[in-house]
């Protein structure tokens, strides 16, 4: 038996025994007692929730079922989903012209961007939501003219800000804020010798941020916007404050009305989740494709690799050329 002087760890967690001269090596594995004792613990703290959510009558899981599919839910469904494609293509579209603003040499344009940003970074989401739905009570009226001069067109705030439309400013506005500042970080993620390269062969600003800056920013933007996407899916259950019927308001439309409180929030955090990993699953995919080439790309993610084994049934093998005799290809 050699002594543990004798024995060499390597890289990969195996002790290899040293060699003397004409002797061969001997792989010993290193133990991990703790990992199993830690899987054991992990195990065991699954079990015990498991077991709750199953044996606990409170959960009342038959009512989670008969209304899972319901219309109202599915309605208020549709409605988180609508609203938060079209306040994420709100925010991206007004989050990069704030971002180039922002790092524009003209002060005024850079000053305005960053007290947008100051703004609707440092108010609540909650109370933006509110000021625009109660937007009459400080403008009844929304004229469209030259200042002190004559109106061209004049609209009712009642009218005009509905509850969706509150909604989709509220968030929108407040999101370009997040995604101006994650754009401009994407932007000085690119060398600066890119720029130079490009106004010296006389490329305008705007043409070297559309086809030089921008298309290799995209490798640092994705990732937070993935992020930003999956965050405002849950963000837009405020907007139940302003009886907005999404899908958390719909759920408590039903729980008023049958007294089941628990069930019906069950059910929609069951909802929240299933969107909520295949918009994971979707952003695993595309920053595995922005990633290509970058040899510190992270490991396949969970999501990744279900997502392949579930559309691997769907893509047909490769076929094979045959082989000759020799081993080489007809």
């Amino acid at each position: 038996m050699k002594s543990p002087a004798d024995r060499h760890v390597l890289s990969t967690g195996t002790a290899v025994a040293a060699p003397h001269p004409g002797a061969s090596l001997t792989a010993v594995p290193v133990r991990h007692p703790w990992r199993w004792v830690a899987i054991f613990v992990v195990l065991m703290l699954a079990a015990m929730l498991v077991s709750t959510i199953v044996t606990n009558p409170n959960f009342e899981w038959d009512v989670v079922g008969k209304y899972f599919t319901s219309e109202t839910i599915l309605q208020g469904l549709w409605m988180t989903l609508l609203l938060t494609v079209l306040v994420m293509v709100l925010g991206i579209l007004l989050g990069i012209l704030l971002a180039v603003m922002r790092l524009s040499p003209n002060p005024v344009l850079s000053g305005a961007s960053g007290l947008y940003i100051w703004f609707f970074r440092g108010t609540p989401v909650l109370v933006q939501l509110l000021v625009w739905f109660n937007l009459a009570a400080l403008f009844p009226r929304i004229s469209v003219g030259i200042p002190f001069g004559p109106e061209f067109m004049v609209l009712d705030a009642n009218a005009l800000i509905t509850p969706f439309v509150a909604a989709l400013l509220g968030l929108g506005l407040n999101e370009a804020a997040y995604m101006a500042e994650i754009v401009r970080a994407g932007i000085h993620s690119v060398d600066e010798g890119q720029t130079e390269a490009a106004q010296a062969l006389g490329m305008r600003r705007s043409l070297t941020m559309r086809r030089i800056v921008l298309p290799q920013a995209m490798r640092v933007i994705i990732p937070p916007t993935g992020n930003e996407v999956i965050s405002m899916l849950k963000t837009t259950s405020l907007v139940s404050v302003i009886s907005l019927a999404d899908l958390l308001y719909s759920s408590q439309i039903i729980s008023s009305r049958t007294f089941q409180i628990i069930p019906l929030l069950i059910l929609a955090s069951i909802w929240y989740l299933i969107v909520t990993t295949i918009l994971t699953m979707i952003q695993s995919r595309i920053e595995r494709r922005y990633s290509r080439g970058n040899r510190r790309a992270d490991p396949d993610s969970l999501w990744l690799r279900l997502w392949r084994n579930l559309t691997r049934f769907h893509t047909a093998p490769p076929s094979q050329a045959p082989l000759s005799e020799t081993g080489g290809i007809r």
